[in-house]
């Protein structure tokens, strides 16, 4: 006898229908690929390129020279410092000389700076546990060597944020706004910083992220990067603003430290302003009004000083620092086999 018939189990999920011709959807615009900033050459053998995005402004702020959409929002990592000193100082710190320069750092982590940032959490009357930026080595390899083989540990105040944010806590304990809540963007403090940001590039903060040291981060185009910096050496004398491009300047070993090129530049460029950011930012301002910014897209360090190097040079700035600011040698059994340079 043939078995009863078994109703078959419907598919719950039909085929999808496919569109009619005149509803297919449209590929969009490709999406615009970033100029190449710097090459990696190695025996004559193009290895690899670093793409990105850079400005340089003439003396009267206008565009001179523009490579990749130098409009599009970044995070300008630390080189956004100067505007949160500047903000510290708006929020009524009175600060000068080597510590408002470290305000503004991303100190090595050498000693002298470990020490002023003790001084000041001590003037202050500050526990350095209230410091909210991680614990880390120094910054400088050299000295991180050093600091490890005197049995020492990763530490808050080592850490290269840790002058802006005694700065922060100083301020913060000097107005009676809370100090637990200094680095939440709806603080006083924060706010103030995010004005500061806004007046300086010429432009609204299109986004708002958290940075390494744990602060907030204000997204802001290249160009308004370089208004930002271009603005602080044109200021007023005894602005905010001056106030910080000025100690920057005068100390600038506080800023970054002995071997860094932000020092060098500062040192041996009369009246520039230079601050590196992480993730491969920088911006510099000349006395003249000229300033340049860019960031490498992919974040590769290695190409700062080729691209740096060369878009002092395409602004005239000549001298034995602009050359040593650039040189990127590659190594190849010990001995140098290439470099890294500038593609523009």
């Amino acid at each position: 006898m043939p078995a009863p018939h078994s109703p078959q189990p419907t598919d719950p999920s039909p085929l999808p229908v496919p569109p009619e011709r005149g509803n297919a959807r449209r590929p969009g615009p490709p999406p615009v690929v970033p100029p190449v900033l710097a090459e990696v050459v190695r025996s004559g053998f193009v290895e690899g390129r670093h793409r990105g995005a850079l400005v340089v402004l003439a003396a009267d702020g206008a565009v001179e020279l523009a490579l990749g959409d130098v409009t599009a929002p970044v995070f300008p990592r630390s080189a956004n410092k100067p505007m949160q000193a500047a903000g510290v100082l708006r929020a009524g710190l009175d600060l000068s000389g080597e510590r408002l320069a470290l305000a503004a750092a991303s100190h090595s982590g050498e000693s002298f700076h470990r020490d002023l940032v003790r001084k000041m959490l001590d003037e202050h009357g500050l526990d350095p546990a209230l410091l909210q930026c991680p614990a880390d080595l120094p910054l400088d390899p050299e000295e991180r060597d050093t600091y490890l083989a005197s049995g020492a540990s990763p530490d808050r105040i080592t850490m290269n944020c840790s002058g802006k944010h005694t700065a922060m806590l100083a301020v913060c304990v000097q107005r009676g706004w809370p100090v637990e809540s200094y680095l939440d963007p709806e603080h006083p403090l924060q706010r103030i910083i995010h004005d500061v940001v806004e007046d300086a590039a010429g432009e609204p903060v299109a986004a708002v992220g958290t940075d390494g040291c744990g602060a907030p981060l204000m997204a802001i185009g290249l160009v308004g990067l370089a208004r930002a910096f271009r603005s602080f050496v044109g200021a007023e004398t005894g602005t905010a603003e001056r106030r910080v491009a000025d100690a920057m300047r005068a100390h600038p070993e506080y800023v970054a430290g002995t071997r860094r090129p932000d020092t060098w530049l500062m040192r041996e460029v009369p009246g520039a302003l230079s601050k590196m950011g992480a993730e491969a930012v920088q911006a510099v301002a000349l006395p003249d009004g000229r300033a340049l910014a860019f960031k490498v897209e992919d974040g590769a360090t290695r190409a700062l000083g080729p691209v740096l190097g060369r878009a002092l040079t395409l602004m005239g700035v000549e001298g034995p620092v602009v050359d040593r600011i650039g040189r990127a040698p590659l190594l190849g059994g010990g001995r140098e086999v290439g470099e890294i340079r500038a593609a523009f």
